[in-house]
């Protein structure tokens, strides 16, 4: 009778302890959607961080592993180094609009930690995911809030949003050259002569 009662209270406890944790996670969910904004500069930012994100990761996917440690020519970044500069942007550049990088990073010689490919797309998914919320985080009323620059200037942190993308920006030009360098077509561009080419039907 005891024995029975007690594992009718475990079983109870697991079963409340997993639709708290459930809650929880859906709560925390929620405020992070309430939290993503819906229109102005930080939300163009973050749909345009997410088009980049995408075409990131599919080039990487694209690119079979040995390839990961091509370089054009000497002391020239190869392309595990190049996608490693961009996540240690992702990660480090955020503290300028006030969230710092996650615990542990070093950003001195964090390009050249590893040429594995898995371990490579998953630090860019994880990058994304930092600079993403940090974005999220960012006060409207902090857009326009002044900060020391490069060469003694001063930015906005706006301008340091527009900076971030500007930077992402080159270096996946630098990836599709990279990409075309050794044969690979972008995802993306695959999918539009797909979607060009017309359907061949079958003679009777």
């Amino acid at each position: 009778m005891n024995r029975s009662f007690w594992l009718g209270v475990m079983g109870l406890a697991c079963v409340l302890g997993l639709q708290l944790g459930l809650a929880a996670q859906e709560k925390a969910a929620e405020k992070v959607a309430a939290a993503t904004p819906a229109s102005g500069p930080r939300a163009e930012f973050l749909t345009e961080l997410k088009g980049e994100e995408q075409k990131f990761l599919r080039l990487a996917e694209a690119t079979p592993a040995e390839k990961y440690t091509w370089r054009p020519a000497a002391d020239v970044r190869s392309i595990a180094e190049v996608y490693l500069h961009v996540a240690a942007a992702n990660f480090n550049l955020p503290h300028l609009i006030g969230t710092p990088p996650p615990e542990g990073f070093q950003a001195k010689g964090f390009d050249k930690s590893t040429t594995d490919k898995a371990k490579i797309m998953q630090t860019l998914r994880d990058s994304f995911a930092h600079m993403r919320q940090a974005v999220i985080n960012m006060p409207d009323a902090d857009l326009d809030k002044q900060l020391d620059w490069f060469g003694g200037s001063k930015n906005t942190e706006r301008g340091i949003l527009l900076f971030i993308m500007r930077h992402m920006g080159e270096h996946l030009g630098q990836s599709i050259a990279y990409a075309r360098m050794n044969g690979i077509v972008p995802p993306w561009t695959e999918d539009q002569q797909k979607a060009a080419k017309p359907e061949t039907k079958p003679k009777q």
